[in-house]
């Protein structure tokens, strides 16, 4: 059987899937929140209400500003911040460490020097930001998630 008449015998084998796949419906859309039985509520709260007892006052009311902060945001300003926070997960440990300690100086600088000090960070080499964060590591542990 020549080459052809094999591919041809193989997409006559998978129209039946295609075809298929084609007329599966779409799952039914989700309820809205008032919709959720008190049951489903409590299953997707629990996490969050584990958390908050797990937690000492400090980080109780870091949780309430948070969220506080949270809904007063854009959808804009929540797409960006989702944005950087998946920067943040998908960083390596190293890359983590020298931007907490450059937040930390550039936090603490007038804007004309927080400006130049952030020209100087995207002039450097690798090996200069790793010099650069041994002689001004973060002063806080990295906080446990």
């Amino acid at each position: 059987m020549s080459t052809r008449i094999r591919f041809l015998a193989c997409l006559l084998a998978l129209a039946p899937l295609a075809a298929l796949a084609q007329q599966t419906p779409s799952p039914a859309p989700l309820p809205t929140w008032e919709q959720l039985t008190p049951q489903q509520r409590d299953l997707l709260l629990a996490p969050v209400r584990d958390r908050w007892n797990d937690s000492p006052p400090e980080k109780r009311q870091h949780m309430l500003e948070h969220a506080t902060r949270w809904q007063s945001m854009t959808p804009e300003q929540r797409g960006h911040a989702r944005h950087g926070m998946k920067r943040w997960e998908d960083m390596p440990p190293e890359r983590r460490l020298q931007a907490r300690a450059l937040f930390e100086q550039i936090r603490r600088m007038p804007e004309a020097e927080r400006r130049a000090l952030l020209e100087r960070w995207k002039a450097m080499t690798p090996e200069q930001r790793d010099a650069w964060v041994e002689a001004h590591p973060p002063r806080d542990p990295p906080r446990p998630r």
